[in-house]
């Protein structure tokens, strides 16, 4: 998707980092459901905005709410002991204070995890690098060779694929999981290894490593709107511990 898509979506990737850093943050200092729901509610107005279908939304989302529930799960059974005890079988002990819990956790999970991987979605490896180096100011070097090694992360899963397929021709550990599995996990290694000092020998060729100022194909363009979500960044995690001081719930979590 394209910098000029409409809403968040054509938001510069940098600020859209900023954005669910500044939600984050405040909510991994407490551990309470107050916070996190109030968080929760303001970002949907956030999520409406990303340009996302819903069909995408919910693909890339799923995992969020599975590993916001079975945290849940394990904390109500699990958790800390305190005040009614409804439950007491072996160890799951199900009382008030864990439940509470339980309900902050789902509640913390979410409100993180979401805007997270909703923002991320429409964000190009490229044009994240491009804004890292150009806004952030990070070394180039380093810019470039985590961008490099993101875009191989994709043939790791092809040359496994092929490499199972040239295996199975040979009939080659057809038998025996355990080491047919480490004989391929050390085969990937190796092509990781060759390919990844191919493309550094080939980068280095091409001036990547070079001291002193360098120029960009792609400027990394920064207005209105990329201040403007950095501000709903900001004002939801203000937002959402406000309301928790003011409800009385806010827990830090190191002294929880």
């Amino acid at each position: 998707m394209t910098r000029s898509a409409a809403g968040v979506a054509g938001v510069n990737p940098v600020a859209k980092l900023g954005a669910a850093l500044l939600i984050a943050l405040p909510l991994v200092l407490t551990i309470d459901p107050v916070s996190a729901a109030v968080a929760l509610v303001l970002e949907v107005p956030l999520l409406a905005a990303s340009g996302v279908s819903w069909g995408l939304f919910w693909r890339r989302t799923w995992p969020v709410f599975v590993a916001a529930a079975a945290g849940a799960l394990t904390i109500a059974l699990y958790g800390a002991t305190s005040g009614h005890v409804h439950v007491e079988w072996l160890f799951v002990r199900i009382s008030d204070g864990s439940l509470w819990l339980a309900l902050s956790t789902l509640l913390r999970v979410l409100a993180i995890g979401l805007p997270a991987v909703v923002l991320f979605v429409t964000v190009d490896a490229t044009d994240l690098a491009d804004g890292l180096a150009q806004r952030v100011r990070l070394p180039a070097r380093f810019v470039l060779g985590a961008l490099a090694a993101m875009r191989l992360v994709e043939t790791l899963g092809e040359d496994w694929r092929q490499l199972a397929l040239a295996r199975r021709a040979r009939g080659v550990a057809d038998t025996g999981r355990v080491r047919r599995l480490l004989g391929m996990v050390f085969a990937v290694f190796v092509l990781a290894i060759r390919r990844g000092t191919k493309l550094a020998t080939a980068m280095e060729a091409r001036g990547f490593g070079a001291p002193g100022a360098r120029t960009w194909a792609r400027a990394s363009p920064w207005g209105m709107r990329a201040w403007m979500l950095l501000a709903a960044g900001l004002a939801i995690g203000l937002l959402s511990v406000a309301a928790a001081v003011w409800a009385g719930t806010w827990r830090f979590i190191l002294g929880a």
